[in-house]
């Protein structure tokens, strides 16, 4: 929110001015200047992968036309390359003739700089793998200087006293402790909505890429290592502040200050303004509108806040609960309440107005409902059918919001639409089976060429409308395009999602990177609407500006006035305004919930690099896994089988294989380790490429290698076969089964050469259309010996299927003690880990239970030697 009191006058935006802009009048200024050359040519300065798209917009301020451009080697000033332009787009903005410079097939690593004849040169650039390595870590630097309460930056306190209440249950003005979180933008003002998205974000980030961060920073922000990434670290300066505006399961706050806050300039400290004392007031989310002078805003209920927390403190509860179980617990206990708020209250919760008419305006909740829904299965460690039934919820509030509104419509009031991306559909659709799953992920492929259409029109391919925060919408946007691509491997629009990203850093009618400091000693905002740089000439280093407004939207803002020449006068037009400029609040000013949100995306290119990376699902195309088999052999006479699969081995034989299959879920696997290895026994583990991607389970499944348990496959994304009602009714294509299942062989590949020939399939649910399929790739399906509960051990008390570790372990004496062939050549199955609300484990029985079959006589075996 901008520090200068404003009014906000929202204009509609011409989609045919985006889709075919015109000539404009460029904005007109007093002050005058600097000469800028005839043509230009824009660039993205942090610079290229060496197999991404490369493209550079050529833009002439006269109607002269190209035929070509040059590559040249910045070292040497040697051409590389003699490139032809391609088609020609005409005008843009304040260009009347425009071009896409295409270096695509350059992928040697180096130092660059485009020329063409007419005298126009670009900035150096690199190609180079590691171009985008530390960019995420350097945008941490804007959060920890937008903390509140202790700020590492200044090294000093702040907003101590916070706060009284208003709206609420209890009295006005009773005091709550709400210091803490971060501040909005560049004034003070505290917002739930935005500080829970940017936790999400934060997380999320930590969770995805965690290879993407550092650890040279304490928890309080200061410097030095204390064990955990400083993402992480951040994120849990938000959660500590959720947690305060969400200190019991019915109370839930929405906002700390209001606009009085906008009475000028200041290095954060204490405000005396607020009516008492050095409290600022702290709005209670009531679900009505609110406002304490003349305006209000027009809120119809509490889910779009309650969503976001929810979402965010469930997904901390993730990540934190083994290093921190106390705590986690709380964000577990909060993440539920909050939940359980937005389901009897929906509805938007916007925030309040103060003495100007100016509020997030938001008018959307079922995207946060259908995040929160997801991170609820997530951290429930849920299974079987009560997974489909939260599955059936989320797709509820999917379908209601398929595609974000602000895409649809070409005006917008402030933060009308938010998050500026739906994040609930990648998580859902990584949750659903293959056939269910396209159904959300086409949700995005519709925003997208929505987008597209208008975008392709211009050689930027820009498509995002330019209302106020168009930086975050266009972050949001390449962030939709990236979870797209990377969930079905549909590249069609990876040039537009690269468009996107490229304009944030340079690649823009003003050449300018949008991130104060980055890239270091390029064209960045200097003079950012900002006390910190105004004041005390601060850095701050990593804040995304909120970005270009259009020409009649900058046309109708008062208070605006310029107080350096515009170095950026021969580009400004109707179709969009940006200044560098301290005076310009509306283009100019840095925003922590955008910069929080450009850290995931940052962070999602650097790791995209090999190896760093666990946001992949089943590619399109994997090749084939093993050979054709010879392997498998033919059905055994002395096993047993069922639908095809091999379900029991030899009954003469006193020998049983313990198997343990994992998906989310690991914190057994150090007991189970230890465990067979003091008894020199060998288990085997079937494991989905989910599994075996997570950075956190990579130490335990090396130790599982190592020890020589059998590895096999579970496949890739944990999907249902078929029907559980209607066993023969597939849900899968074979193409999908397939891909699914090789891309888990892949995952396998990385710990393991050896063949492993044996599928375990997920749920334990299959059919005879499975087996064939599986062993036309010459791999032989197996599960588990009905008879016992032994495979209950992931139920949870809330399951009404629950089993306790003692009502399972009494079911397989029973089975042993009645049946004359007792557990021969049984495959047991357990969990290698379950949800956190299970605290009963089977796992921690296993040393008793390998002791007792011992003594009765039994060897425990590896299921490919039974």
């Amino acid at each position: 929110m901008p520090i200068r009191i404003l009014i906000f006058i929202a204009s509609a935006i011409s989609l045919a001015a985006l889709i075919i802009p015109t000539v404009e009048t460029r904005h007109a200024l007093s002050l005058q200047p600097p000469q800028q050359p005839s043509a230009v040519i824009r660039i993205n300065l942090l610079g290229y992968r060496p197999n991404s798209p490369k493209i550079a917009v050529w833009g002439s301020l006269t109607e002269q036309t190209l035929t070509q451009f040059q590559l040249i080697d910045e070292q040497t000033n040697q051409k590389i390359q003699q490139l032809p332009v391609g088609k020609v787009f005409g005008s843009y903005g304040p260009f009347r003739q425009t071009y896409r410079l295409d270096f695509s097939t350059v992928r040697k690593p180096g130092r660059y700089y485009l020329q063409t004849d007419d005298g126009a040169r670009s900035p150096s650039f690199r190609i180079d793998e590691t171009v985008y390595d530390g960019a995420a870590d350097f945008c941490l630097r804007y959060m920890r200087q937008q903390r509140s309460g202790y700020n590492p930056f200044l090294k000093d306190s702040c907003h101590t006293h916070d706060g009284y209440t208003l709206y609420g249950p209890m009295p006005d003005s009773t005091h709550i402790d709400a210091s803490g979180g971060w501040h909005d933008a560049s004034d003070y003002l505290q917002y739930v909505t935005t500080s829970a998205n940017a936790t999400y974000h934060l997380l999320a980030a930590q969770r995805d890429f965690p290879k993407a961060f550092s650890d040279q920073h304490q928890a309080n922000g200061l410097p030095g290592s204390n064990g955990q990434s400083d993402v992480l670290d951040e994120a849990q300066w938000g959660l500590d502040w959720l947690l305060k505006m969400h200190p019991r399961e019915d109370w839930l706050f929405n906002q700390l200050g209001d606009d009085r806050d906008h009475a000028g300039m200041r290095i954060p400290k204490e405000d005396n303004f607020y009516g008492k004392g050095l409290e600022r007031p702290v709005y209670f989310a009531s679900g009505q509108p609110q406002g304490m002078f003349k305006y209000k805003s027009r809120a119809t209920g509490v889910a779009s806040t309650a969503g976001k927390v929810s979402s965010a403190m469930a997904l901390g509860y993730q990540l934190l609960r083994n290093r921190q179980p106390d705590y986690a617990k709380r964000l577990w206990q909060r993440s539920q309440s909050a939940y359980q708020l937005g389901l009897n209250k929906p509805g938007n919760c916007q925030t309040a107005p103060g003495r100007a008419p100016y509020f997030y305006e938001e008018d959307n909740y079922t995207d946060d409902m259908e995040l929160a829904t997801v991170e609820q299965l997530n951290a429930a460690g849920a299974a079987g059918k009560q997974a489909i039934k939260w599955q059936t919820t989320a797709l509820y509030f999917a379908r209601q919001e398929p595609v974000t509104p602000w895409i649809l419509n070409d005006t917008a009031r402030h933060y009308q639409w938010y998050p500026f991306v739906n994040v609930g559909h990648a998580e859902l659709a990584k949750k659903l089976p293959a056939n269910q799953r396209k159904a959300v992920t086409d949700f995005y492929k519709q925003g997208i060429e929505i987008i597209w259409q208008r975008a392709k029109q211009n050689a930027f391919y820009r498509g995002v409308p330019f209302t106020w925060c168009s930086n975050n919408l266009t972050t949001s946007f390449a962030t939709q395009c990236f979870w797209y691509r990377q969930l079905t491997h549909d590249t069609q629009y990876e040039a537009l999602e690269q468009a996107n990203f490229d304009w944030l850093f340079g690649c823009n009618p003003w050449g300018t990177s949008f991130v104060y400091g980055l890239p270091a000693n390029a064209d960045t905002p200097s003079n950012p609407h900002s006390a910190f740089t105004h004041l005390k000439q601060y850095p701050i280093d990593g804040g995304l500006v909120d970005g270009p407004v259009r020409g009649s939207i900058y046309k109708n803002l008062i208070g605006i006035t310029l107080y350096q020449p515009d170095e950026y006068a021969d580009f400004q037009s109707n179709v969009a305004v940006y200044h560098d400029d301290y005076g310009d609040y509306s283009t100019n000013e840095p925003t922590m919930d955008g910069t929080a949100t450009l850290i995931y995306l940052l962070a999602a290119k650097q790791a995209e690099k090999p190896g760093l990376s666990r946001h992949e699902v089943t590619p399109k195309k994997v090749s084939r896994p093993i050979k054709k088999l010879s392997q498998v052999r033919a059905n055994d006479p002395k096993s047993t089988y069922f639908k095809g699969a091999k379900i029991r081995g030899d009954t003469s034989l006193k020998r049983l294989a313990l198997v343990f299959t994992g998906d989310e879920f690991a914190d057994g696997g150090p007991t189970i380790a230890r465990t067979l290895r003091k008894h020199d026994v060998r288990a085997s583990f079937f494991l989905t490429g989910r599994f075996l991607r997570n950075p956190a389970f990579t130490a335990i499944v090396k130790q599982l290698v190592r020890d020589r348990n059998y590895i096999g496959p579970h496949s890739d994304q944990h999907l249902l076969y078929c029907d559980w009602g209607k066993r023969d009714s597939l849900l899968v294509s074979r193409d999908e089964f397939l891909n699914d299942l090789r891309a888990n062989y892949t995952a396998l590949a990385r710990f393991s050469n050896s063949p492993t020939c044996l599928f375990l399939p997920p749920y334990e649910w299959y059919n005879d259309s499975i087996s064939v399929w599986t062993k036309a790739e010459g791999i032989q399906l197996i599960n588990y010996t009905p008879g016992t509960l032994s495979h209950a051990d992931y139920t949870t008390p809330e399951d009404r299927n629950y089993r306790t570790s003692e009502t399972i372990l009494k079911s397989i004496h029973a089975y042993e003690a009645k049946n004359r062939a007792g557990l021969n050549g049984f495959i047991l199955l357990m969990h290698i880990g379950t949800g956190p609300t299970r605290t009963d484990k089977l796992y921690d029985h296993l040393d008793e239970f390998l002791i007792e079959f011992r003594q009765k006589g039994y060897r425990f075996v590896r299921v490919d030697e039974l």
